[in-house]
């Protein structure tokens, strides 16, 4: 066992260093900066003073993943732990960087059987994972991007907003670079507006007369001529932006479904009830490919915050909604439950049953989502692809039902 324990207090620009002997007295403390030459000094420091495990707040990022490849046992320990543990050294519950770091270090000499070391996934699933976690975060810049558009399109010309179902698709965002104002359209009609669905390959099922008359009953908002011009051209620059986010959304997908179509555990993933190739990626990105990193799918579903927390003290007893877990793979877990509901006859009566209880709609999706999820562990554990013949529980779901 190593008789030194380090603690990394992660920060954007400077990380905060200690490392403590067993008796809990400081070896050493020093920042290090996030650079490639500070990368490198951290890794040959925590050698010279014979490092072993090191804790850390943050589960994930390039800084743990160099120190996982370096061959240090990365300990993570939650915000929410640390918080906690503040006034057990200082009764102010002030912090600092310095503080932190000497905390975590501490925690893991006093408490480290009770957390896990974090296991080195393999480079598919740290590829798959930036894929991934890059195109969600360019999808939260779309919708951004998009709100910013409708709201100034509604501002001085409402009927360019409503012309086409989604202010983002690449056909509205076409039309608001060729028209950006009432003026630029004034010359609209249908067989130029056919002309122009027929260029940009329209495949919605609505008429150019139909387009027009969307285009033409909206609101119409005076506004003054300088001031039309100047919405008018920020709304073709932001249209243009978000045709470069879409476009690398289109990309980035492309790659991701290409990425999991060839993966085992991708395939497993994608045998659920109309999981996709995107939502499979999402989960898998987050589940990795270290089977041992759960002890059950008890501990999976707390991680995946799908399962509730249980506060229990003498006759008071209650369960509230869980904050603290990966919101990542919730999100993708109660996307593929919210989906499957309306492809599995399973789903959709656990759906039903949690309903009629009354749960609203996203707890109703967490109960199925923590019932796929039982089911989504054994198919992993077992490295097999979903099988209905073989759901027990849907079984008796089809016979309930005289199928």
């Amino acid at each position: 066992m190593s008789s030194v324990f380090a603690g990394l207090d992660w920060a954007s620009r400077t990380h905060a260093v200690c490392v403590i002997d067993e008796r809990g007295a400081v070896c050493k403390q020093w920042d290090v900066v996030h650079d490639a030459d500070g990368l490198r000094e951290l890794l040959r420091q925590l050698r010279a003073l014979r490092v072993v495990r090191i804790a850390i707040e943050r589960p994930s990022g390039l800084l743990v993943d160099a120190l996982v490849e370096a061959g240090f046992e990365v300990v993570p320990i939650h915000p929410n732990a640390v918080k906690a543990s503040r006034p057990r050294y200082r009764s102010h519950g002030g912090k600092s960087d310095a503080s932190d770091a000497y905390l975590l270090a501490d925690l893991l000499r006093t408490d480290g059987h009770l957390f896990k070391p974090l296991a080195a996934q393999s480079d598919e699933i740290r590829a798959l994972r930036a894929l991934v976690r890059g195109r969600d975060d360019l999808v939260a810049t779309r919708v951004q991007l998009a709100n910013q558009l409708r709201a100034l399109l509604e501002s001085y010309w409402a009927g360019a907003a409503e012309v086409f179902a989604d202010v983002d698709s690449p056909i509205a965002l076409a039309f608001i670079q060729r028209y950006p104002t009432p003026d630029a359209a004034s010359r609209l009609g249908p067989k130029r507006m056919s002309a122009f669905c027929a260029q940009h390959a329209y495949c919605g099922r609505r008429s150019a007369d139909e387009l027009l008359q969307r285009l033409r009953q909206a609101p119409s908002i005076t506004v003054g001529e300088l001031e039309m011009d100047a919405k008018g051209e920020l709304a073709s620059s932001l249209a243009r932006t978000l045709s470069t986010v879409v476009d690398q959304i289109r990309l980035l997908s492309s790659r991701i479904e290409h990425h999991i179509a060839a993966s085992d555990d991708g395939r497993i993933l994608m045998s659920f009830p109309r999981a996709g190739r995107i939502c499979a990626a999402q989960i898998l990105a987050e589940l990795g490919s270290v089977r041992e990193r759960f002890d059950s799918d008890e501990h999976l579903a707390a991680e995946a915050g799908v399962a509730p927390v249980t506060y229990a003290s003498g006759k008071h007893k209650a369960v509230v909604f869980r904050w603290a877990c990966n919101h990542r793979l919730r999100k993708a877990l109660t996307t593929l439950a919210d989906n499957s509901r309306h492809a599995s006859s399973w789903a959709a009566a656990i759906y039903a049953n949690a309903r009629s209880r009354g749960c609203d709609h996203p707890h109703a999706i967490r109960i199925l989502s923590r019932a796929w999820l039982r089911v989504l562990w054994r198919a992993w554990i077992d490295r097999k692809p979903y099988d209905p013949a073989s759901h027990g529980a849907l079984q008796t779901t089809l016979k309930a039902a005289g199928g």
